[in-house]
């Protein structure tokens, strides 16, 4: 383990610290605005010696605090990251500066509390990605919701308290069976340490009923089939901001969930249960693709395309167990693993640009029907541009990021079983067919009504917030060595930690 004063501390509680602030200033608008945008922007800033002072070759934990907290319990302020949470981190602050922007004139009513919502939601992501206290780690995943819950609640659309309610119950109740794991592994080790979590033998019928306890929060926020439904009522009601943050973040915490919770600490229970998961994964990526096809709503069809995609995260998590039954062979444990991230990060900045892009037209005619438009190129010819570059990057086109993590868990499916393989592989042809499907009737063709005739390009500020989208996909997707190398040796660690039974002798 290796300290970093208290840079993850100043990341975590900045925006919270921020957020507060901004509330003061409830009644004057343009100074909760430029507040906001100073405390997401230093965020962010202190964010890129995550990145530059990252020690790579090592998957010890870095920048790492510890210090008494609950001394009851032995739960501690104990917080780091390793190469798989710091690329998350980063992805949070510079999502939310990102949102910050974008919103900046789009929000009416109570403009200084919608802000401040963001700020601390960021921070309280930034601590799930950071926690290394099981304790510590549930507090934070729990206090999340309400930010967001208030953001979808009040901001949202006419469905709001529906969607709402559905979004919490559905996140609460997974998580409270996790709770109930992290107490039964403190009362059998006497801490609330993850490492030690990880080290503690346990049996299998243990490992089970962890697992699936785990299993029952991070399905819920991935959202795996069946457990899906309160995600395109979510997207659909919040405003753009909230579907971003949803999409480009809060979904990731599902798939840190199992690379940090249940693969390492229920290993032996993870290899049993593996075709659960890969069949469910499966499912996602074939089932629900159809079922985008058949939306008229934008942002339901980006829901749905996200349930798909989050689909390969999970598959590139398990399918390692079938290929060291089916080859004898772990190097396809470390490609899965390295394909999941990638692509939970790819999807972070397609989706939350294809949310971006929806609203650009929302705030213009105010409607999500799919139907509204048609020929938004012969007006808006900047945006058309913009918005193809990302449905092609979110059909998994060779050269930005969707192909990247697309094609390492597709390869590392082939060597468990082509007809997994095959499977996953649907995803590039159904989303091709759904995503360019909607290119086609609202950006391609003639002017359709009225509306698409007066719409305007995008203005400077829409236009660097998704230019430098569209440089963070391409530039992911053009050279992903950097992030590989970041993760490569956490990813390595912990096939070999998968690879070892935690069932005492």
């Amino acid at each position: 383990m290796m300290s970093g004063g208290y840079l993850l501390s100043l990341l975590i509680w900045l925006p919270i610290v921020g957020g507060f602030a901004v509330l003061f200033f409830g009644d004057r608008v343009l100074v909760a605005k430029w507040l906001s945008l100073i405390v997401s922007g230093l965020s962010l800033v202190l964010s890129v010696p995550l990145w530059t002072s990252f020690k790579t070759g090592t998957a010890a934990m870095q920048f790492v605090e510890r210090s008494p907290w609950i001394s009851t319990i032995h739960s501690e302020y104990y917080i780091g990251v390793d190469g798989i949470s710091m690329p998350l981190i980063l992805l949070t602050t510079f999502t939310t500066v990102l949102i910050v922007i974008a919103s900046w004139t789009n929000v009416e009513k109570r403009v200084a509390q919608y802000f401040a919502a963001f700020l601390i939601l960021e921070g309280l992501m930034i601590g799930v990605f950071a926690a290394l206290d099981g304790v510590l780690f549930y507090v934070f995943w729990e206090a999340m919701l309400i930010p967001m819950f208030i953001i979808i609640g009040v901001w949202g659309g006419p469905r709001r308290v529906y969607a709402t309610i559905k979004f919490f119950l559905y996140t609460f109740i997974g998580s409270l069976l996790m709770l109930v794991a992290l107490i039964y592994m403190y009362l059998k080790s006497g801490s609330y340490e993850l490492a030690v979590f990880q080290h503690m033998p346990l049996t299998l019928t243990e490992q089970t009923f962890i697992f699936l306890a785990f299993f029952a929060a991070f399905a819920v926020k991935v959202p795996m089939w069946p457990v899906h439904t309160w995600l395109p009522d979510a997207h659909v009601e919040a405003p753009t901001g909230g579907s971003v943050v949803l999409a480009a973040i809060m979904l990731k915490m599902g798939g840190y969930g199992f690379l940090r919770f249940s693969l390492p600490i229920a290993p032996d229970a993870s290899r049993e249960l593996d075709w659960l998961i890969i069949g469910l994964s499966l499912i996602a990526v074939v089932y629900i693709g159809f079922v985008a096809l058949a939306q008229r709503d934008m942002k339901k069809l980006i829901a749905y395309s996200s349930i798909a995609h989050m689909g390969f995260v999970t598959l590139g998590m398990f399918i390692g167990f079938q290929i060291v039954a089916a080859t004898g062979r772990t190097s396809g444990i470390s490609m899965g693993l390295d394909g999941a991230i990638v692509q939970m990060l790819s999807h972070g900045l397609v989706s939350g640009a294809m949310f971006l892009c929806v609203g650009v037209m929302y705030d213009r005619v105010h409607s999500r029907e799919i139907s509204a438009y048609g020929g938004v190129i012969n007006t808006m010819p900047k945006f058309a541009a913009f918005m193809v570059l990302f449905a092609l990057a979110n059909s998994g086109l060779p050269g930005t990021s969707g192909f990247i993590g697309e094609f390492m868990v597709i390869l590392a499916s082939f060597k468990a079983n082509v007809w997994y393989a095959f499977l996953a592989a649907t995803i590039l042809v159904l989303g091709a067919a759904y995503t360019l499907w909607l290119v086609k009737r609202v950006i391609f063709g003639e002017v359709a009504n009225d509306k698409v005739a007066a719409l305007k390009d995008l203005n400077g500020r829409e236009f660097l917030v998704l230019g430098v989208l569209a440089a963070a996909v391409l530039l992911v997707g053009l050279w992903p060595a950097p992030l590989l190398d970041v993760m490569r040796a956490s990813t390595q660690q912990l096939a070999q930690q998968l690879l070892v039974s935690k069932i005492a002798p």
